[in-house]
């Protein structure tokens, strides 16, 4: 689900298309190789439906059954890479990236639902899988425009990873029989405790031979989450979301409101292709960050953001006075802006994992989920008049 953003952004740096499919020029007086919409309004696109979602989906997703969610994921993330690659406006691509959004919203606050079903290493797992996810998306999008390839043809490529998503979701995982597929999750909804608790057994059973546990026994009778106790629950998870949302927000504010701008036109990289590979390094940073749980935790999300902070300043006067030498200087800075933002989102999910209550534990992961999109959607509205100042000068 991850995969499709890191392209759609790159895709969206170069000529602006004509209604009629060819090119316009930008012409400008600035100082700046400006395009004639800056990326940032593609993130704004990008990035407010999944935070819709993400803000109201964790009071409503337990009625809709996981199959159905990953159907939708699915078909959203279809209809987005044709919109795009078939797009002869720039309306019509925004909506492409506005289904791209819808898909990966939903599907990253359903995984990490998910994740409470099994052993605490699945974190670890996601957080390599979606690292994993940006650097190819990233990197093949690259390979294959440099090679040649126009985007449209990419992206039609690029649609084995929606029907990857599908296959392995539904043909490799093993669920119990008891495991609400295509069934409403109740959560503890019902008068009959034992099928939630049920629903509530890890995806895969551990071989034992045990009697069911006092633990479980003690759950078929826990109430379900009320309105009230979801408030209670968010506010508790604020010191979690206010930290990995202002990582986020200093990151994309960086991707999508300075990178664009740092061209270094003596360098034998196109501004397009110097854009790429920022984007590309910094999502290889990113996964190696998000795969690093498993051998060190950082609970103090907050230097993180403090240190993010500190990268957007210093490559916000760099745009201002231009006293970077050369691209690779700035390769080097957003490859560690991208282990930072890794490494926040990872730790974070995972501390959260540790210190919530079983019964709260899903909503939880669902609900500070919201923390890197807010982010992001301010980082936007940010970015935006920020690129049009320097684009005036």
């Amino acid at each position: 689900v991850e995969n499709k953003k890191s392209g759609f952004r790159m895709a969206w740096l170069g000529p602006t298309p004509a209604p009629n499919g060819t090119s316009i020029e930008i012409s400008n007086s600035s100082r700046y190789d400006c395009n004639a919409v800056s990326t940032a309004a593609v993130l704004l696109a990008d990035i407010l439906p999944t935070l819709l979602i993400k803000f109201t989906a964790p009071f409503y997703i337990h009625k809709v059954p996981y199959g159905f969610r990953v159907l939708v994921c699915f078909f959203t993330a279809v209809v987005s890479f044709l919109m795009v690659s078939f797009s002869s406006t720039i309306l019509m691509s925004i909506f492409g990236v506005v289904f791209a959004s819808i898909s990966s919203g939903l599907g990253e606050l359903s995984f990490l639902s998910l994740s409470v079903f099994f052993s605490r290493d699945v974190l670890s797992g996601w957080g390599s899988g979606t690292g994993a996810a940006g650097v190819a998306g990233a990197s093949l999008y690259s390979a294959f425009t440099q090679a040649g390839l126009t985007p449209q043809v990419t992206l039609w490529i690029m649609l084995v990873v929606p029907v990857i998503l599908a296959v392995s979701y539904f043909f490799l995982l093993v669920f119990p029989s008891s495991f609400p597929q295509w069934r409403r999750h109740e959560d503890g909804h019902s008068t009959s405790r034992v099928v939630n608790s049920e629903e509530r057994g890890p995806l895969i059973e551990e071989e034992t031979d045990t009697e069911t546990t006092q633990e479980e026994q003690e759950d078929k009778h826990i109430r379900p989450l009320s309105f009230t106790d979801k408030i209670y629950i968010m506010k508790g998870l604020l010191k979690f979301i206010i930290p990995l949302g202002v990582v986020y927000f200093a990151e994309y504010f960086i991707n999508q409101g300075l990178l664009e701008l740092l061209y270094f036109s003596d360098s034998r990289l196109s501004h397009a292709e110097q854009y790429r590979w920022y984007q590309t390094l910094y999502q290889i940073g990113v996964f190696a960050s998000r795969t690093s749980l498993v051998c060190f935790k950082i609970r103090k999300i907050f230097l993180m953001s403090l240190l993010q902070c500190l990268n957007a300043v210093l490559l916000g006067f760099a745009v201002y006075y231009q006293f970077l030498p050369n691209p690779w200087v700035v390769f080097v800075i957003v490859l560690y802006e991208g282990l930072l933002g890794g490494a926040a989102y990872v730790n974070t999910f995972y501390f959260i994992r540790e210190e919530t209550a079983k019964r709260e534990r899903e909503f939880a992961m669902a609900a500070a989920s919201v923390g890197d999109s807010l982010g992001i959607a301010l980082s936007a509205a940010a970015a935006f008049p920020v690129y049009h100042y320097f684009c005036s000068l």
